[in-house]
């Protein structure tokens, strides 16, 4: 090796360790900005009462507290969550946030949804949809096209006649206590006898 590259060796490694110390901080002080902590995680479960649907099938969400008033909104599938709101006065209903629809409530039916410890204030259903109306009739038409039906006549019933039974009287018998039969019979002989004395005076 020349002497000349001997002697700046020394120079060059000093040169190096002059670099590396005037580096290093600037790497220091970037890596001091760097956030050190933790980034908040979003949990999807909403503070406050929550039900829990425990039937074994979907259930309506309706848009208010009765299944014959209000029409359904959406469903609940089994095991789904949402917020409640609030109940009827009776307790039967329960208000929940339902996202999507008007209004972003709902309402479910109690007994098919488990409630978690809380309170929960009393609120007035919304008023029911207006009614369809009921198409009416007209009674001009109605009679056209009835067929009029004579009235018959039920037969009268004519009680018939009292039935007469002869009954049987005893036979008439005379002040003498004779039998009215002797006596015809006593006669028939006499008469009798009178004929054959008359034919026999005849010969």
């Amino acid at each position: 090796m020349p002497t000349k590259i001997k002697n700046l060796l020394p120079v060059l490694v000093l040169a190096v360790a002059i670099g590396l110390t005037m580096i290093s901080p600037v790497h220091a002080s970037v890596a001091a900005q760097q956030p050190t902590g933790s980034v908040p995680t979003v949990t999807g479960t909403p503070p406050g009462p929550i039900v829990t649907v425990t039937y074994p099938e979907q259930i309506n969400v309706r848009a208010g507290p009765h299944s014959v008033y209000y029409q359904p909104i959406g469903v609940l599938l089994p095991g789904e969550k949402a917020p409640a709101l609030g109940r009827t006065a009776g307790g039967e209903w329960i208000q929940i946030a339902y996202p999507g629809v008007p209004g972003g409530v709902g309402w479910v039916y109690a007994p098919l949804v488990s409630l978690t410890t809380g309170f929960l204030p009393i609120i007035e259903p919304p008023p029911t949809a207006t009614p369809p109306t009921t198409p009416t009739i007209d009674p001009t038409m109605v009679a056209a096209f009835q067929v009029p039906l004579t009235p018959t006549r039920l037969p009268t019933f004519t009680p018939p006649a009292p039935l007469e039974i002869p009954t049987f009287t005893a036979a008439a018998r005379t002040g003498s206590g004779v039998p009215m039969g002797l006596i015809i019979l006593g006669l028939a002989f006499i008469g009798l006898f009178g004929a054959f004395i008359s034919f026999l005076r005849g010969r």
